[in-house]
């Protein structure tokens, strides 16, 4: 038996290469290791300011990009939160255990609050304090034992073993504690073109997915560079400079000492690592925008993934919801 692993993504639009190479790319590795059960979490993105009329047509935008990436309905389950309402049944049962203190800690809880201060009508609605415990209930409700998550999530997955201690203590073992996979390289934080942020859409700072092969190498051109190379004559260090870093993602290493060492010497300028960057991005991404442009054409197909996904998951949710309410005292019992 494989190891059962959950994982969870917002429909925020339109994916871009940060996405790409902070999480899909080892969701698709991880589909041969793992038990795989994979979510586009809707409960969590309607915390945001979010257009009721585009969040559907957002969720199948994701799906399809998720499914031409290369997770595969044969070997991993994808499907919708607000499929499963077990989801938000379990998460006001964790939230009689879960301390008030502990959610105001949450550093993902003060960066959004105070962005929704400033935009929502200076108020923080309930369901961004509750985000951490909505999101230990998605992943004990499948008692997944691991989650690959950023460092930015390492928190919030610190506070699911918590409460996975503070009901197990309460009403008798229940939950696993999910143990981390934390990427270690520098995939775990890519940076957008800026040089500065974490890659963003809402920063314009990103390399979209959906994109023409000029536009992706119109974007990449305006990426920063080693600020020592004020001339083409200056040399500079490939390790500070987020071009190079790129190239660590997309280029052979025979092409990644190369630019290294021109970079050093000064054999040649920014906007030839550029280029080199802009032509390996287009040939890695392709095949996928390729993909992603066929199951546009076919809607219908990528609805039935999702629906047979929540299907497959359902008996998981239901299971052990019986097992928490029996162990709570929910109901009318027998």
């Amino acid at each position: 038996m494989k190891k059962r692993l959950f994982s969870g993504m917002q429909p925020t639009g339109s994916m871009h290469v940060g996405n790409y190479l902070g999480a899909i790319e080892s969701w698709v590795q991880l589909q041969d290791e793992y038990e795989c059960i994979f979510c586009i979490v809707d409960y969590h993105a309607i915390t945001g300011n979010v257009d009721a009329k585009a969040l559907r047509p957002t969720v199948l935008e994701m799906a399809t990009w998720l499914i031409a990436c290369g997770l595969d309905p044969d070997r991993c389950k994808l499907f919708v939160q607000s499929q499963v309402p077990e989801h938000t049944e379990l998460c006001w049962i964790f939230n009689t255990v879960t301390p008030m203190g502990d959610l105001g800690r949450m550093t993902q809880f003060k960066d959004k609050s105070s962005r929704a201060g400033n935009s929502q009508g200076n108020y923080v609605n309930v369901g961004l304090f509750d985000y951490p415990v909505l999101q230990a209930a998605d992943i004990l409700l499948y008692k997944a034992g691991f989650v690959p998550v950023g460092e930015d999530q390492r928190q919030h997955l610190e506070l699911t073993r918590e409460i996975a201690r503070k009901f197990n203590a309460r009403y008798g073992k229940t939950f696993p504690e999910a143990q981390p996979l934390i990427k270690e390289d520098r995939r775990a934080r890519v940076l957008g073109i800026d040089g500065k942020n974490k890659m963003s859409k809402s920063l314009d700072n990103h390399l979209p997915f959906i994109s023409t092969e000029k536009k992706t190498r119109k974007r990449i051109n305006k990426m920063l560079t080693d600020p020592q190379r004020g001339t083409l004559t200056d040399p500079g260090d490939p390790e500070v400079c987020n071009v190079f870093t790129f190239h660590g993602f997309f280029s052979s290493a025979d092409e990644q000492a190369e630019m290294a060492a021109g970079c050093r010497a000064a054999s040649f300028g920014c906007g030839h690592c550029k280029g080199l960057l802009a032509t390996n991005v287009n040939a890695r991404l392709a095949p996928i925008r390729e993909r992603a442009a066929e199951l546009s054409e076919r809607p219908d197909d990528v609805r039935d993934i999702l629906r047979a996904g929540g299907e497959s998951v359902r008996g998981l949710a239901q299971q052990t919801m019986e097992e928490v309410r029996r162990k709570v005292g929910l109901g009318l019992g027998e």
